[in-house]
């Protein structure tokens, strides 16, 4: 019997990168799998790869309609869920100094309040026993030039998964957090930056890893579906880092 057999669960941004490795993952240990994701394109490519048993909805998790819509569908077809993994998420790196309130919003309102009111319309669909898991980053344990909405957006949901692991210990629903460091994944492309410096930056990070590679989005996968299973059924309130030791060593 696979880990997931019988369980529903519901991946935001599971249109690509660690999102749709993670879906994949679910998919292999038995689960039935809800995938959300902004593009359309990618959302289509994911839902082929995926399997016809995949429900796959468009969804913007910055806007609050857009979620009602995403949990009244699951509602009807599904009736609950049993893993929510909140994995939708952006990257635009600015200085301080250059940090407009246009992109401050968008970061805030996609990282933190997405992610906020994503997990609050899934509690009351969200099964006794069930598991919660947050995308939250190695940019929340540095100092990283360029990163200050970011790395803020993303200690809120470290804050968020404490708290709100503690408001979900009377359903026995665990909370917890998954931090990937420096991943192989489109999010490279998104961060508003000239290709020369995405490549430069590429170089400098891999040096400070200590395993010398960027980490695959199947190993994180794996790590969150650990997280969500029985294996891990006295666990809550961590962020597991993902990260060959960057954070760490």
């Amino acid at each position: 019997m696979s880990r997931f057999d019988g369980k529903i669960a519901l991946i935001t941004g599971g249109n690509s990168g660690i999102g749709l490795a993670t879906a994949h993952q679910f998919r292999a240990e038995g689960a039935t799998v809800i995938v959300t994701g902004r593009d359309a394109t990618t959302l289509e490519a994911a839902a082929k790869s995926l399997g016809k048993e995949t429900l796959t909805v468009k969804v913007d998790i910055a806007k609050t309609s857009d979620l009602d819509n995403l949990f009244a569908t699951v509602r009807e077809k599904y009736e609950k869920i049993d893993v929510l993994f909140a994995n939708a998420g952006g990257a635009k790196v600015a200085s301080v100094a250059d940090t407009t309130e246009e992109l401050f919003d968008e970061i805030c309102n996609t990282n933190f309040r997405g992610a906020y009111f994503t997990a609050q319309k899934a509690i009351p669909l969200l099964s006794d026993g069930g598991a919660v898991i947050f995308t939250t980053s190695y940019f929340d344990e540095v100092g990283m030039v360029g990163t200050s909405v970011v790395s803020a957006t993303k200690a809120a949901v470290r804050s968020l998964t404490r708290t709100l692991a503690s408001e979900l210990l009377p359903r026995r629903i665990r909370v917890n957090a998954i931090s990937p460091g420096v991943i192989t994944t489109p999010i490279f492309g998104r961060l508003g930056v000239p290709n020369e410096v995405v490549v430069e930056m590429g170089k400098s990070l891999q040096e400070k890893i200590p395993f010398k590679r960027f980490g695959s989005p199947e190993e994180v996968a794996k790590a969150v579906t650990f997280l969500a299973s029985s294996d891990a059924s006295y666990i809550t309130g961590i962020e597991l880092a993902v990260d060959g030791g960057l954070t760490q060593l």
